[in-house]
């Protein structure tokens, strides 16, 4: 066997790629070819991961990364189905893969989530009794004790070792009470979850979200960030243009990538909702500041359109 330990810090950040066309699901779901879920190598030790939109609207965004002792697997996806979504499956094959290139004795697999909609963690039972695996609860009580942020949530920025590739983690409420943000050092990706990301920002406690972004926008500041990465696409590649809530099919839609400039654009329309319940619209993400009924209610009735349109369309 070979233990060879992978220097997660002299190189860092490490150049990874992004350049890849994420399957946006098909007009026609009988015509649907798209894997259950897409990978994505961002780098050896990096893997992206999209649920199809053939199992859910949402194609949610994954991500598995590996330490030399244990790697995280963020998030479990929007579909409990093992049939329909094969996550276990998918992630033991990427361990072995990985382990068979850096080989080791025990490893160790941690399933965390960015926060605790049901959108990402749905597969968590998928992982019930796998091996030298420890599945972190949705609960923010949880959350709290797991990373050792204690009395000091969410304020306090704690880290994860994975084995010489120590995350950093931020608490994010604002938009889950349990939500975190994780800053990977190794590649300069910061992990938002629903917090920040090309689409609808909904900020369901108004000064906590303000709160988390300005967090994120002063941690950015002192830290070489080169992705800032969340968990779905909405917006479209027109400016200020997203796709229907339920949208099975986005073919036009915007990259998943943000920089930490928007992190500031996201705060500083944050700071100008706060008091001011509603929805403001920018052109990569639009903010839904407290929704009230009428939001939702619009945003329902578009839905409601968008699927109408699509059974004649058929």
């Amino acid at each position: 066997m070979t233990d060879d330990l992978i220097d997660f810090v002299s190189a860092a950040p490490a150049k990874g790629s992004l350049a890849v066309r994420w399957n946006h699901g098909v007009p026609s779901k009988r015509r649907d070819r798209d894997p259950k879920i897409q990978v994505h190598a961002y780098d050896e030790h990096t893997i992206i991961l999209r649920q199809s939109k053939a199992t859910s609207y949402e194609a949610p965004f994954l991500f598995l990364l590996f330490g030399n002792e244990r790697a995280l697997l963020l998030d479990t996806g929007a579909t409990a189905d093992s049939d329909l979504f094969p996550l276990r499956a998918t992630v033991d094959g990427l361990i072995a893969e990985w382990l068979d290139a850096h080989p080791r004795e025990r490893y160790e697999l941690v399933v965390a989530h960015s926060h605790g909609h049901g959108d990402h963690v749905a597969a968590d039972a998928q992982f019930a009794g796998r091996p030298n695996t420890t599945v972190v609860p949705r609960e923010v009580d949880a959350v709290r004790s797991f990373f050792g942020f204690g009395d000091s949530w969410p304020a306090q920025t704690v880290t994860l070792d994975l084995g010489g590739r120590a995350l950093e983690i931020l608490g994010s409420p604002g938009h889950h009470q349990a939500a975190i943000t994780i800053y990977d050092p190794w590649t300069g990706i910061l992990l938002t979850g629903d917090t920040a990301l090309p689409g609808r920002l909904y900020a369901f406690d108004a000064a906590a979200y303000l709160a988390t972004l300005n967090r994120l926008v002063a941690f950015a500041a002192t830290r070489p960030v080169t992705h800032v990465l969340g968990c779905h696409i909405e917006m479209r590649n027109r400016p200020g243009r997203d796709y229907p809530l339920g949208a099975e099919y986005q073919p036009d839609e915007r990259a998943l990538q943000l920089t930490a400039g928007h992190l500031t654009a996201i705060r500083d329309a944050a700071a100008s909702a706060v008091g001011h319940p509603g929805v403001r619209r920018f052109d990569d993400f639009i903010l839904y500041t407290e929704p009230r009924k009428r939001d939702l209610l619009k945003l329902l009735a578009r839905a409601r359109a968008y699927k109408l349109a699509a059974i004649f369309r058929r």
